[in-house]
């Protein structure tokens, strides 16, 4: 198929176009930024050169991983996330539908089912969030810019019959987290495969799953993470010393932990669960906390890639 892969210069995108190129696809690249897998610089939210690159290039498909994350809160209004992450999602939609392209993965994000009743983690228990998890309230800009983009694909899918995937990603990021300073970066991603992060690895492969599936499921929301050890009727003991629930998984994870001078969570207050992605297409994040755990035992290079120096490329 011809692709077109928005975000082609970002993080997700320069790992994911190699491997849509290895499945024997043909990747044009758009970005705001230039890079390896860029063909076409600019934005979404033009959507005059959005059409063009669809006719000149023979577009049959589209994977939207480009927009405004959070961090970009702090650099730009509130406009200019609607103008990118709105109605440039919509701008790819309706070309797409009008060239009767037959499927569309949306990368999204787990950040919009945080409420802040969420985030704040007042509750007695953990929080276990699924697909059905509910009522959405996105405490942010981002998080209401990416709602809104999944409604419109589930919209457009509907009236055009397209095939649309929507992926609502855990964390992936390589930079430090802006909101948490108490551990290391390194530790700090290592502790999230057990609840809520994968490898950027992961997060391309589950892309090109739901690329290939999407004309056969139609729409379908699904989130992305590693596999959690745990189980649904763990929230409260996980809430209440996470430690010991860690403990009874994983009986050497403490002084693996240990050795590295790193701690485990004392608290877990959400836990992403990735099951139906796996039911629906069989997909399965291959790196998860167990395999984080069997690096450190071998002496090998953990598998969460951790930069606190990375910036977007956007930004350079």
């Amino acid at each position: 198929m011809r692709i077109l892969l928005t975000g082609s210069s970002g993080w997700l995108g320069r790992h994911l176009a190699p491997m849509l190129r290895q499945a024997g696809h043909v990747v044009t690249g758009l970005d705001v930024a230039p890079g390896a897998d860029t063909d076409v610089i600019g934005s979404v939210a033009d959507r005059v050169l959005v059409e063009r690159v669809f006719d000149e290039r023979g577009i049959d498909a589209v994977v939207h991983a480009g927009a405004l994350h959070k961090p970009d809160i702090a650099r730009y209004p509130k406009q200019a996330f609607i103008d990118v992450n709105v109605t440039g999602t919509l701008n790819l939609l309706e070309a797409a539908a009008e060239r009767r392209c037959d499927r569309f993965v949306f990368t999204s994000t787990t950040s919009l089912m945080i409420s802040q009743a969420i985030r704040d983690e007042a509750g007695d228990a953990a929080i276990w969030l699924d697909e059905e998890s509910g009522p959405i309230a996105p405490r942010n800009i981002y998080g209401v810019t990416k709602y809104a983009a999944e409604q419109l694909c589930r919209t457009l899918a509907r009236e055009s019959g397209m095939g649309c995937i929507v992926l609502r990603t855990a964390r992936f990021f390589p930079e430090e987290d802006d909101t948490h300073r108490t551990l290391s970066g390194e530790n700090m991603k290592a502790n999230e495969f057990l609840n809520r992060r994968a490898t950027v690895q992961d997060m391309a492969r589950a892309h090109v799953a739901a690329l290939d599936r999407a004309p056969e499921i139609g729409f379908g929301t699904y989130i992305v993470s590693a596999p959690t050890p745990f189980a649904r009727d763990e929230v409260a003991e996980l809430k209440r010393d996470a430690r010991a629930v860690i403990a009874r998984h994983f009986p050497h994870a403490e002084a693996l932990y240990a050795a590295r001078g790193w701690v485990l969570p004392d608290t877990l207050g959400r836990v992403y669960d990735a099951s139906r992605i796996e039911r629906d297409m069989g997909f399965r994040c291959k790196t998860d906390f167990a395999a984080i755990l069997d690096a450190m035992q071998r002496g090998g290079e953990l598998q969460a890639a951790h930069d606190a120096n990375y910036v977007s490329p956007k930004e350079r």
